[in-house]
Protein backbone atom coordinates (compact mmCIF):
# COMPACT_ATOMS: atom_id res chain seq x y z
CA UNK A 1 0.00 0.00 0.00
CA UNK A 2 1.43 3.53 -0.83
CA UNK A 3 1.86 5.82 2.25
CA UNK A 4 2.55 9.55 2.55
CA UNK A 5 5.63 10.74 3.73
CA UNK A 6 6.17 13.96 5.23
CA UNK A 7 8.50 16.01 7.44
CA UNK A 8 7.53 15.00 10.83
CA UNK A 9 6.53 11.79 10.27
CA UNK A 10 9.21 9.66 12.28
CA UNK A 11 9.08 11.67 15.16
CA UNK A 12 5.26 11.77 15.19
CA UNK A 13 4.16 8.11 14.38
CA UNK A 14 4.14 7.65 17.77
CA UNK A 15 3.74 10.70 19.67
CA UNK A 16 0.33 9.53 20.49
CA UNK A 17 1.66 6.89 23.50
CA UNK A 18 4.09 9.72 24.65
CA UNK A 19 1.19 12.46 24.73
CA UNK A 20 1.24 12.73 28.65
CA UNK A 21 -2.58 11.69 30.82
CA UNK A 22 -3.84 14.89 32.27
CA UNK A 23 -6.95 15.09 34.83
CA UNK A 24 -10.27 16.92 33.73
CA UNK A 25 -11.84 19.77 35.85
CA UNK A 26 -15.28 20.45 35.95
CA UNK A 27 -16.63 23.71 35.87
CA UNK A 28 -20.00 23.76 37.59
CA UNK A 29 -20.76 27.67 36.53
CA UNK A 30 -20.21 27.14 33.16
CA UNK A 31 -22.26 23.71 33.45
CA UNK A 32 -25.95 24.11 32.54
CA UNK A 33 -27.23 20.81 34.56
CA UNK A 34 -30.77 19.26 35.26
CA UNK A 35 -31.92 19.37 38.76
CA UNK A 36 -30.19 17.29 41.15
CA UNK A 37 -27.58 16.21 38.30
CA UNK A 38 -23.94 16.97 38.99
CA UNK A 39 -20.76 17.71 36.43
CA UNK A 40 -19.32 14.50 35.26
CA UNK A 41 -18.67 12.30 32.54
CA UNK A 42 -21.16 10.73 31.97
CA UNK A 43 -23.51 13.32 29.79
CA UNK A 44 -22.97 15.81 27.54
CA UNK A 45 -19.36 17.27 27.63
CA UNK A 46 -17.83 20.28 26.74
CA UNK A 47 -13.87 19.97 27.11
CA UNK A 48 -11.70 23.48 26.96
CA UNK A 49 -8.24 22.36 25.80
CA UNK A 50 -5.95 21.11 23.22
CA UNK A 51 -7.86 18.22 21.69
CA UNK A 52 -4.51 15.80 21.61
CA UNK A 53 -4.15 16.09 25.20
CA UNK A 54 -8.53 15.99 25.52
CA UNK A 55 -8.41 12.62 23.52
CA UNK A 56 -5.86 10.89 25.56
CA UNK A 57 -7.25 11.63 29.43
CA UNK A 58 -10.66 10.15 27.88
CA UNK A 59 -9.05 7.00 27.03
CA UNK A 60 -9.06 5.46 30.17
CA UNK A 61 -13.09 6.59 30.21
CA UNK A 62 -14.08 6.32 26.90
CA UNK A 63 -12.05 4.37 24.75
CA UNK A 64 -13.99 2.03 22.44
CA UNK A 65 -16.99 3.77 23.32
CA UNK A 66 -17.88 6.29 20.38
CA UNK A 67 -20.35 5.46 17.69
CA UNK A 68 -19.84 8.14 15.68
CA UNK A 69 -16.93 10.60 15.03
CA UNK A 70 -17.57 14.05 13.23
CA UNK A 71 -14.47 16.39 12.79
CA UNK A 72 -13.99 19.40 10.76
CA UNK A 73 -9.90 19.86 11.16
CA UNK A 74 -8.51 23.42 9.03
CA UNK A 75 -8.81 22.98 5.82
CA UNK A 76 -5.36 24.10 5.78
CA UNK A 77 -6.20 26.92 2.79
CA UNK A 78 -3.93 29.40 3.78
CA UNK A 79 -6.59 32.01 5.21
CA UNK A 80 -7.96 30.86 8.56
CA UNK A 81 -4.77 31.74 10.75
CA UNK A 82 -4.61 28.07 12.37
CA UNK A 83 -1.10 27.64 14.91
CA UNK A 84 0.51 24.55 14.85
CA UNK A 85 1.34 23.79 19.01
CA UNK A 86 2.29 20.60 19.26
CA UNK A 87 5.07 20.72 22.17
CA UNK A 88 7.41 18.09 20.51
CA UNK A 89 11.02 18.47 21.36
CA UNK A 90 12.52 17.85 17.96
CA UNK A 91 14.31 21.09 16.59
CA UNK A 92 12.08 21.14 13.38
CA UNK A 93 9.00 21.24 15.63
CA UNK A 94 10.42 23.88 17.99
CA UNK A 95 10.38 26.29 14.64
CA UNK A 96 6.95 25.39 13.82
CA UNK A 97 5.68 26.10 17.42
CA UNK A 98 3.11 28.98 17.92
CA UNK A 99 3.52 30.31 14.19
CA UNK A 100 0.57 30.69 12.25
CA UNK A 101 0.57 28.01 9.02
CA UNK A 102 1.12 29.92 5.79
CA UNK A 103 -0.33 30.62 2.75
CA UNK A 104 0.72 27.93 -0.63
CA UNK A 105 4.11 29.25 -1.41
CA UNK A 106 4.51 30.68 1.58
CA UNK A 107 4.92 28.40 3.87
CA UNK A 108 7.07 25.33 2.03
CA UNK A 109 5.91 23.29 5.19
CA UNK A 110 2.22 23.66 5.19
CA UNK A 111 1.28 20.87 4.19
CA UNK A 112 3.32 18.79 6.55
CA UNK A 113 2.43 20.52 9.54
CA UNK A 114 -1.50 19.81 8.76
CA UNK A 115 0.12 16.48 8.41
CA UNK A 116 1.64 16.11 11.63
CA UNK A 117 -1.02 18.21 13.48
CA UNK A 118 -3.65 15.36 12.42
CA UNK A 119 -1.66 11.96 12.61
CA UNK A 120 -1.76 11.43 16.49
CA UNK A 121 -4.92 12.85 16.94
CA UNK A 122 -6.61 10.36 14.66
CA UNK A 123 -4.47 7.34 15.97
CA UNK A 124 -6.25 8.65 19.46
CA UNK A 125 -10.03 8.61 17.59
CA UNK A 126 -9.72 5.50 16.39
CA UNK A 127 -9.12 3.89 20.03
CA UNK A 128 -12.07 5.68 21.22
CA UNK A 129 -13.96 4.22 18.41
CA UNK A 130 -16.16 1.34 18.87
CA UNK A 131 -15.44 -1.69 16.86
CA UNK A 132 -19.03 -0.91 14.89
CA UNK A 133 -18.68 2.49 14.67
CA UNK A 134 -17.01 5.15 12.12
CA UNK A 135 -15.66 8.43 11.54
CA UNK A 136 -16.15 11.58 9.41
CA UNK A 137 -13.88 14.12 8.49
CA UNK A 138 -15.18 17.59 6.49
CA UNK A 139 -12.16 18.62 3.82
CA UNK A 140 -11.64 20.46 0.55
CA UNK A 141 -9.18 20.03 -2.01
CA UNK A 142 -6.54 21.13 -0.38
CA UNK A 143 -5.81 17.95 1.84
CA UNK A 144 -8.67 15.71 0.83
CA UNK A 145 -5.82 13.34 -1.09
CA UNK A 146 -3.42 13.53 2.40
CA UNK A 147 -6.22 13.25 4.54
CA UNK A 148 -7.15 9.87 2.33
CA UNK A 149 -3.33 8.50 2.66
CA UNK A 150 -3.19 9.33 6.61
CA UNK A 151 -6.41 7.36 6.81
CA UNK A 152 -5.77 4.51 5.04
CA UNK A 153 -2.62 4.10 6.63
CA UNK A 154 -4.27 4.59 9.76
CA UNK A 155 -7.60 3.08 9.99
CA UNK A 156 -6.32 0.87 6.52
CA UNK A 157 -7.69 1.12 3.00
CA UNK A 158 -10.30 -1.79 3.68
CA UNK A 159 -11.78 -0.08 6.03
CA UNK A 160 -12.25 3.09 3.39
CA UNK A 161 -16.27 3.43 3.15
CA UNK A 162 -16.93 6.64 0.59
CA UNK A 163 -16.26 9.98 0.21
CA UNK A 164 -19.69 11.80 0.56
CA UNK A 165 -20.05 15.16 -1.70
CA UNK A 166 -21.60 17.86 0.33
CA UNK A 167 -23.22 20.80 -1.74
CA UNK A 168 -22.27 23.50 0.68
CA UNK A 169 -22.83 26.40 -1.97
CA UNK A 170 -25.54 26.65 -4.30
CA UNK A 171 -25.15 29.88 -6.39
CA UNK A 172 -22.26 29.95 -8.68
CA UNK A 173 -18.98 33.13 -7.66
CA UNK A 174 -18.49 35.05 -10.85
CA UNK A 175 -15.40 36.31 -9.03
CA UNK A 176 -13.74 32.94 -9.64
CA UNK A 177 -10.43 32.70 -11.34
CA UNK A 178 -10.74 29.22 -12.78
CA UNK A 179 -14.30 27.10 -11.49
CA UNK A 180 -16.80 27.97 -8.51
CA UNK A 181 -16.14 26.03 -5.79
CA UNK A 182 -19.23 24.43 -4.88
CA UNK A 183 -19.07 21.23 -2.69
CA UNK A 184 -16.97 20.06 -0.30
CA UNK A 185 -15.87 16.32 0.73
CA UNK A 186 -17.36 14.36 3.80
CA UNK A 187 -14.56 11.01 4.27
CA UNK A 188 -16.17 8.51 5.66
CA UNK A 189 -14.26 5.67 7.37
CA UNK A 190 -15.44 2.80 9.64
CA UNK A 191 -13.66 1.41 12.53
CA UNK A 192 -13.95 -2.02 11.23
CA UNK A 193 -16.24 -2.04 8.02
CA UNK A 194 -17.51 -5.62 8.60
CA UNK A 195 -19.29 -4.36 11.71
CA UNK A 196 -20.06 -1.05 10.82
CA UNK A 197 -24.05 -0.95 9.32
CA UNK A 198 -25.50 2.23 8.01
CA UNK A 199 -28.70 3.32 8.48
CA UNK A 200 -31.43 3.86 5.75
CA UNK A 201 -32.57 7.57 4.90
CA UNK A 202 -35.85 7.88 6.10
CA UNK A 203 -38.68 8.48 3.10
CA UNK A 204 -40.05 11.76 2.48
CA UNK A 205 -42.46 13.43 -0.45
CA UNK A 206 -39.27 13.85 -2.57
CA UNK A 207 -38.27 10.10 -2.38
CA UNK A 208 -41.91 9.09 -3.09
CA UNK A 209 -42.67 11.08 -5.69
CA UNK A 210 -41.66 8.93 -8.58
CA UNK A 211 -43.27 5.85 -7.72
CA UNK A 212 -47.05 5.74 -9.87
CA UNK A 213 -49.41 3.08 -10.82
CA UNK A 214 -50.23 3.04 -14.36
CA UNK A 215 -51.40 -0.03 -15.19
CA UNK A 216 -53.28 -0.28 -11.83
CA UNK A 217 -51.15 -2.60 -10.42
CA UNK A 218 -52.77 -3.74 -7.19
CA UNK A 219 -49.92 -4.31 -5.46
CA UNK A 220 -50.14 -0.23 -5.44
CA UNK A 221 -47.47 2.11 -6.82
CA UNK A 222 -43.90 1.64 -8.57
CA UNK A 223 -41.12 2.16 -10.48
CA UNK A 224 -38.87 0.13 -12.81
CA UNK A 225 -35.54 -1.29 -13.02
CA UNK A 226 -33.92 -2.22 -15.73
CA UNK A 227 -33.71 -6.21 -16.53
CA UNK A 228 -30.30 -5.75 -18.06
CA UNK A 229 -27.19 -5.19 -16.12
CA UNK A 230 -23.39 -5.31 -17.06
CA UNK A 231 -22.22 -7.65 -14.71
CA UNK A 232 -21.48 -11.08 -15.81
CA UNK A 233 -24.84 -13.41 -15.24
CA UNK A 234 -24.29 -17.32 -16.69
CA UNK A 235 -28.51 -17.61 -16.99
CA UNK A 236 -28.77 -14.17 -18.20
CA UNK A 237 -28.78 -14.67 -22.11
CA UNK A 238 -32.03 -16.26 -22.66
CA UNK A 239 -34.54 -15.13 -25.45
CA UNK A 240 -37.72 -13.15 -24.69
CA UNK A 241 -40.66 -12.82 -26.91
CA UNK A 242 -42.92 -9.99 -25.50
CA UNK A 243 -46.70 -10.06 -24.81
CA UNK A 244 -47.11 -7.39 -27.53
CA UNK A 245 -45.73 -9.67 -30.25
CA UNK A 246 -42.20 -8.08 -30.20
CA UNK A 247 -39.32 -11.01 -30.23
CA UNK A 248 -35.99 -10.17 -28.25
CA UNK A 249 -33.32 -12.28 -28.94
CA UNK A 250 -31.08 -11.76 -25.98
CA UNK A 251 -29.93 -8.43 -23.80
CA UNK A 252 -28.42 -5.71 -25.24
CA UNK A 253 -24.09 -6.26 -26.32
CA UNK A 254 -22.45 -5.97 -23.28
CA UNK A 255 -25.05 -6.53 -21.39
CA UNK A 256 -26.73 -9.86 -19.32
CA UNK A 257 -30.59 -10.28 -18.07
CA UNK A 258 -30.47 -10.14 -14.35
CA UNK A 259 -32.54 -12.87 -13.21
CA UNK A 260 -32.87 -16.24 -14.70
CA UNK A 261 -35.36 -17.62 -17.44
CA UNK A 262 -38.09 -19.23 -14.58
CA UNK A 263 -37.42 -16.18 -12.18
CA UNK A 264 -38.52 -14.43 -14.92
CA UNK A 265 -41.76 -15.60 -16.34
CA UNK A 266 -42.47 -15.72 -12.31
CA UNK A 267 -42.28 -12.20 -12.03
CA UNK A 268 -43.96 -11.71 -15.20
CA UNK A 269 -46.78 -14.19 -13.67
CA UNK A 270 -47.18 -12.44 -10.59
CA UNK A 271 -47.12 -9.06 -13.09
CA UNK A 272 -44.33 -7.81 -11.60
CA UNK A 273 -42.62 -6.58 -15.19
CA UNK A 274 -43.35 -3.52 -17.09
CA UNK A 275 -43.31 -3.95 -20.80
CA UNK A 276 -44.65 -0.39 -21.45
CA UNK A 277 -47.88 0.76 -22.53
CA UNK A 278 -47.77 -1.16 -25.75
CA UNK A 279 -46.02 -4.39 -24.48
CA UNK A 280 -43.07 -4.44 -26.38
CA UNK A 281 -40.73 -2.22 -24.87
CA UNK A 282 -37.54 -3.92 -23.06
CA UNK A 283 -38.76 -5.37 -19.97
CA UNK A 284 -38.36 -3.74 -16.39
CA UNK A 285 -38.54 -5.16 -13.05
CA UNK A 286 -41.19 -3.75 -10.60
CA UNK A 287 -40.35 -1.98 -7.46
CA UNK A 288 -43.45 -1.31 -5.09
CA UNK A 289 -43.54 1.88 -3.16
CA UNK A 290 -44.82 -0.15 0.01
CA UNK A 291 -41.80 -3.02 -0.35
CA UNK A 292 -39.45 0.31 0.61
CA UNK A 293 -41.10 1.92 3.06
CA UNK A 294 -38.33 1.47 5.87
CA UNK A 295 -36.12 3.90 3.78
CA UNK A 296 -33.95 4.99 0.90
CA UNK A 297 -30.66 3.55 0.76
CA UNK A 298 -28.12 6.86 1.33
CA UNK A 299 -26.19 8.59 -1.65
CA UNK A 300 -22.84 9.67 -1.85
CA UNK A 301 -24.07 13.12 -3.52
CA UNK A 302 -25.26 15.53 -0.71
CA UNK A 303 -27.61 18.59 -2.11
CA UNK A 304 -27.86 21.68 0.03
CA UNK A 305 -31.19 21.04 0.54
CA UNK A 306 -30.73 17.82 1.83
CA UNK A 307 -27.67 18.93 4.09
CA UNK A 308 -27.61 21.92 4.58
CA UNK A 309 -25.69 25.09 3.70
CA UNK A 310 -22.64 27.41 4.34
CA UNK A 311 -24.67 30.18 3.91
CA UNK A 312 -27.94 28.76 6.27
CA UNK A 313 -25.57 27.69 9.04
CA UNK A 314 -24.40 31.38 9.22
CA UNK A 315 -27.54 32.72 9.04
CA UNK A 316 -28.70 30.62 11.98
CA UNK A 317 -25.67 30.90 13.95
CA UNK A 318 -26.05 34.60 13.70
CA UNK A 319 -29.90 33.73 15.49
CA UNK A 320 -28.53 32.25 17.92
CA UNK A 321 -25.25 34.13 18.89
CA UNK A 322 -25.90 37.30 17.53
CA UNK A 323 -22.71 39.66 17.42
CA UNK A 324 -20.47 36.90 19.27
CA UNK A 325 -20.80 35.29 16.01
CA UNK A 326 -16.75 34.70 14.79
CA UNK A 327 -16.74 31.46 12.56
CA UNK A 328 -16.60 32.00 8.85
CA UNK A 329 -17.66 28.66 7.94
CA UNK A 330 -19.76 27.00 10.70
CA UNK A 331 -21.60 23.61 9.39
CA UNK A 332 -24.93 23.24 9.41
CA UNK A 333 -27.34 21.46 12.01
CA UNK A 334 -28.56 19.78 8.83
CA UNK A 335 -25.16 18.18 7.71
CA UNK A 336 -24.43 16.70 11.45
CA UNK A 337 -28.19 15.39 11.32
CA UNK A 338 -27.68 13.17 8.14
CA UNK A 339 -24.56 12.27 9.23
CA UNK A 340 -25.56 11.04 13.16
CA UNK A 341 -29.36 9.00 10.81
CA UNK A 342 -27.08 7.46 8.94
CA UNK A 343 -24.66 6.12 11.93
CA UNK A 344 -25.99 6.34 14.90
CA UNK A 345 -28.41 4.43 17.18
CA UNK A 346 -30.93 6.37 19.74
CA UNK A 347 -28.76 5.48 22.61
CA UNK A 348 -24.72 6.85 20.71
CA UNK A 349 -22.26 8.54 22.11
CA UNK A 350 -21.11 10.86 19.25
CA UNK A 351 -17.73 13.14 19.41
CA UNK A 352 -16.40 16.41 17.49
CA UNK A 353 -13.03 17.07 18.72
CA UNK A 354 -12.84 20.33 16.13
CA UNK A 355 -15.99 21.32 17.78
CA UNK A 356 -15.99 24.96 16.48
CA UNK A 357 -19.58 26.82 17.41
CA UNK A 358 -20.75 23.52 18.47
CA UNK A 359 -23.38 22.61 15.86
CA UNK A 360 -22.69 18.69 16.41
CA UNK A 361 -24.35 18.96 20.05
CA UNK A 362 -27.13 21.51 18.44
CA UNK A 363 -28.33 18.49 16.21
CA UNK A 364 -28.30 16.07 18.76
CA UNK A 365 -30.27 17.83 20.62
CA UNK A 366 -32.95 18.57 17.99
CA UNK A 367 -33.25 14.81 17.34
CA UNK A 368 -33.31 13.43 20.79
CA UNK A 369 -36.21 15.72 21.11
CA UNK A 370 -38.19 14.85 17.89
CA UNK A 371 -37.87 10.96 18.59
CA UNK A 372 -37.05 10.57 22.57
CA UNK A 373 -33.73 9.68 22.30
CA UNK A 374 -31.06 9.52 24.56
CA UNK A 375 -27.95 10.53 22.47
CA UNK A 376 -24.87 11.86 24.17
CA UNK A 377 -21.95 14.03 22.97
CA UNK A 378 -18.72 14.79 23.49
CA UNK A 379 -17.31 18.55 22.32
CA UNK A 380 -13.81 18.95 22.69
CA UNK A 381 -12.42 22.56 21.63
CA UNK A 382 -9.29 25.05 22.03
CA UNK A 383 -9.96 28.28 23.77
CA UNK A 384 -7.84 30.13 21.21
CA UNK A 385 -7.82 29.02 17.26
CA UNK A 386 -5.81 32.04 16.62
CA UNK A 387 -3.31 34.38 17.64
CA UNK A 388 -5.82 37.21 16.86
CA UNK A 389 -8.39 35.51 19.63
CA UNK A 390 -5.30 34.70 21.96
CA UNK A 391 -4.70 38.38 21.77
CA UNK A 392 -8.13 39.63 22.61
CA UNK A 393 -8.83 37.35 25.23
CA UNK A 394 -11.59 35.91 23.25
CA UNK A 395 -11.87 32.28 24.55
CA UNK A 396 -14.10 30.67 21.85
CA UNK A 397 -14.41 27.26 23.75
CA UNK A 398 -16.67 29.21 26.62
CA UNK A 399 -17.80 32.47 24.65
CA UNK A 400 -18.97 30.44 21.38
CA UNK A 401 -19.23 27.09 21.89
CA UNK A 402 -20.80 26.78 25.28
CA UNK A 403 -22.61 29.75 24.92
CA UNK A 404 -24.22 28.38 21.67
CA UNK A 405 -25.38 24.93 23.86
CA UNK A 406 -26.73 26.81 26.56
CA UNK A 407 -28.71 28.92 24.19
CA UNK A 408 -30.22 26.36 22.27
CA UNK A 409 -30.65 24.48 25.43
CA UNK A 410 -32.71 27.23 27.45
CA UNK A 411 -34.33 29.10 24.33
CA UNK A 412 -33.09 32.37 22.62
CA UNK A 413 -34.56 35.44 20.94
CA UNK A 414 -33.58 37.18 17.96
CA UNK A 415 -34.15 40.12 15.24
CA UNK A 416 -35.98 39.31 12.23
CA UNK A 417 -34.46 41.76 9.04
CA UNK A 418 -37.65 43.67 9.41
CA UNK A 419 -36.90 44.13 13.65
CA UNK A 420 -39.72 42.01 14.71
CA UNK A 421 -38.41 39.97 17.47
CA UNK A 422 -38.64 36.01 17.50
CA UNK A 423 -38.44 33.79 20.12
CA UNK A 424 -37.04 30.25 19.69
CA UNK A 425 -38.07 27.43 22.91
CA UNK A 426 -35.48 26.05 24.23
CA UNK A 427 -34.67 21.97 23.23
CA UNK A 428 -33.57 21.25 26.80
CA UNK A 429 -31.25 18.60 27.97
CA UNK A 430 -27.61 19.46 29.73
CA UNK A 431 -23.95 19.36 29.91
CA UNK A 432 -21.21 19.52 31.68
CA UNK A 433 -18.03 21.79 31.19
CA UNK A 434 -14.65 20.45 31.60
CA UNK A 435 -11.20 21.67 31.17
CA UNK A 436 -7.73 19.90 30.84
CA UNK A 437 -6.38 20.32 33.84
CA UNK A 438 -2.98 18.65 35.06
CA UNK A 439 -0.86 15.94 33.85
CA UNK A 440 -1.32 12.82 36.09
CA UNK A 441 2.61 12.53 36.37
CA UNK A 442 5.41 15.04 36.81
CA UNK A 443 8.30 15.79 34.97
CA UNK A 444 9.98 12.32 35.97
CA UNK A 445 7.23 10.68 36.37
CA UNK A 446 6.27 10.96 39.78
CA UNK A 447 2.92 12.47 41.28
CA UNK A 448 4.29 15.90 41.09
CA UNK A 449 3.73 18.63 43.56
CA UNK A 450 -0.37 18.07 43.47
CA UNK A 451 -1.13 14.87 44.07
CA UNK A 452 -3.58 13.30 41.58
CA UNK A 453 -7.18 12.40 42.79
CA UNK A 454 -8.38 9.10 43.85
CA UNK A 455 -10.44 8.36 40.94
CA UNK A 456 -7.96 9.94 38.21
CA UNK A 457 -4.95 7.84 38.94
CA UNK A 458 -7.35 4.82 39.23
CA UNK A 459 -8.96 4.86 35.89
CA UNK A 460 -5.17 5.25 34.78
CA UNK A 461 -4.49 2.29 36.36
CA UNK A 462 -7.55 0.20 35.05
CA UNK A 463 -6.86 1.46 31.15
CA UNK A 464 -3.53 1.20 31.44
CA UNK A 465 -3.75 -2.13 33.00
CA UNK A 466 -6.69 -3.77 30.76
CA UNK A 467 -7.61 -1.17 27.95
CA UNK A 468 -10.65 -1.11 28.78
CA UNK A 469 -12.93 1.86 29.84
CA UNK A 470 -13.54 2.49 33.21
CA UNK A 471 -16.34 2.32 35.73
CA UNK A 472 -16.38 4.75 38.60
CA UNK A 473 -19.39 2.54 39.53
CA UNK A 474 -17.42 -0.51 40.27
CA UNK A 475 -14.99 1.35 42.48
CA UNK A 476 -14.65 1.66 45.81
CA UNK A 477 -11.94 3.76 47.34
CA UNK A 478 -12.51 2.50 50.98
CA UNK A 479 -11.67 -1.32 50.25
CA UNK A 480 -9.27 0.30 47.10
CA UNK A 481 -11.27 -2.01 44.34
CA UNK A 482 -11.22 -0.14 41.40
CA UNK A 483 -12.51 -3.04 38.62
CA UNK A 484 -12.15 -6.36 37.60
CA UNK A 485 -11.65 -8.12 34.14
CA UNK A 486 -11.49 -11.28 32.53
CA UNK A 487 -11.26 -13.23 36.30
CA UNK A 488 -8.44 -10.46 37.30
CA UNK A 489 -9.21 -7.54 40.41
CA UNK A 490 -7.49 -4.57 40.61
CA UNK A 491 -6.62 -2.58 43.58
CA UNK A 492 -5.58 1.05 44.01
CA UNK A 493 -4.42 1.44 47.85
CA UNK A 494 -3.25 5.06 47.59
CA UNK A 495 -4.57 8.53 49.68
CA UNK A 496 -4.27 11.80 47.09
CA UNK A 497 -3.43 14.05 51.04
CA UNK A 498 0.21 12.68 50.82
CA UNK A 499 -0.44 12.87 55.16
CA UNK A 500 -0.61 8.54 55.12
CA UNK A 501 0.48 5.65 53.00
CA UNK A 502 -1.65 2.61 52.35
CA UNK A 503 0.02 -0.49 52.57
CA UNK A 504 -0.56 -3.99 50.85
CA UNK A 505 -0.10 -6.63 54.21
CA UNK A 506 -1.12 -9.71 54.88
CA UNK A 507 -3.81 -8.37 57.33
CA UNK A 508 -5.46 -6.42 54.37
CA UNK A 509 -5.20 -9.80 51.82
CA UNK A 510 -6.55 -12.39 54.47
CA UNK A 511 -9.45 -9.46 54.66
CA UNK A 512 -10.37 -10.41 51.06
CA UNK A 513 -11.53 -13.69 51.62
CA UNK A 514 -14.54 -13.16 52.68
CA UNK A 515 -15.48 -10.87 49.63
CA UNK A 516 -13.24 -11.28 46.92
CA UNK A 517 -14.23 -14.39 44.66
CA UNK A 518 -11.75 -13.63 41.27
CA UNK A 519 -8.24 -15.62 41.62
CA UNK A 520 -6.21 -13.02 40.17
CA UNK A 521 -5.39 -9.92 42.26
CA UNK A 522 -3.31 -6.81 41.12
CA UNK A 523 -2.94 -4.58 43.99
CA UNK A 524 -1.16 -1.17 43.38
CA UNK A 525 -0.22 0.01 46.64
CA UNK A 526 1.73 2.96 47.68
CA UNK A 527 3.94 0.51 50.79
CA UNK A 528 4.43 -3.12 50.33
CA UNK A 529 4.59 -4.77 54.23
CA UNK A 530 4.23 -8.33 52.95
CA UNK A 531 7.33 -10.45 51.87
CA UNK A 532 7.61 -12.32 48.64
CA UNK A 533 7.44 -15.44 50.85
CA UNK A 534 4.46 -14.75 52.91
CA UNK A 535 2.87 -14.12 49.55
CA UNK A 536 4.22 -17.37 47.52
CA UNK A 537 2.39 -19.11 50.77
CA UNK A 538 -0.37 -17.24 50.47
CA UNK A 539 -0.95 -18.59 46.87
CA UNK A 540 -0.28 -21.70 47.69
CA UNK A 541 -2.78 -22.01 50.51
CA UNK A 542 -5.71 -19.89 48.43
CA UNK A 543 -4.91 -20.54 44.95
CA UNK A 544 -5.27 -16.83 44.63
CA UNK A 545 -2.26 -15.16 43.06
CA UNK A 546 -1.16 -11.45 44.03
CA UNK A 547 0.88 -9.17 41.37
CA UNK A 548 1.86 -5.78 44.05
CA UNK A 549 3.18 -2.58 41.93
CA UNK A 550 4.26 0.19 43.91
CA UNK A 551 2.93 3.45 43.34
CA UNK A 552 4.21 5.50 42.00
CA UNK A 553 7.17 3.69 40.54
CA UNK A 554 5.24 0.82 38.67
CA UNK A 555 3.04 2.84 37.25
CA UNK A 556 2.84 2.51 33.32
Amino acid sequence: MPVLQFKGKTAIDCYHHTVPHHTLEFDGKLSVLEKGEKPGLDGNLIIEGDNLIALKALLPTHAGRIKCIYIDPPYNTGNEGWVYNDNLTQPQFKEWIGKTVGKEGEDATRHDKWCCMMYPRLQLLKELLRDDGAIFISIDDNEVASLRMLMDEIFGENNFVATIVWQNVYTVKNSASYLSDMHDFVILYAKQKENWKRNLRPRDEDTDEDYDNPDNDPNGSWISHALQSRNFYSKGTYRIVCPGGRIIEGPPPGTYWRLSEDNFWKAHTDKKVWWGKEGNNLPRVKEYLKDVKKGVVPSTWWPYQYAGSNSGAKVQLRRIMGDLEVFVTPKPVELIRRIIELSCDKDSIIMDSFAGSGTTVHAILELNQEDGGNRKCILVQIPFETKEQEKEKLNICEKITAERVRRVIQGYAFKTPKGKKEQVQGLGGSFTYARVGNPLFGEYRDLGTQLPAYEELAKYIFYTETSRDFDRKVMNEKTGKIGEHHGTSYYLLYTPDGQQDRRLDMEWLKALDKTEKNRNLVVYCEKLWAHRDDLAKYALETKRTVRPMIVPFNLK
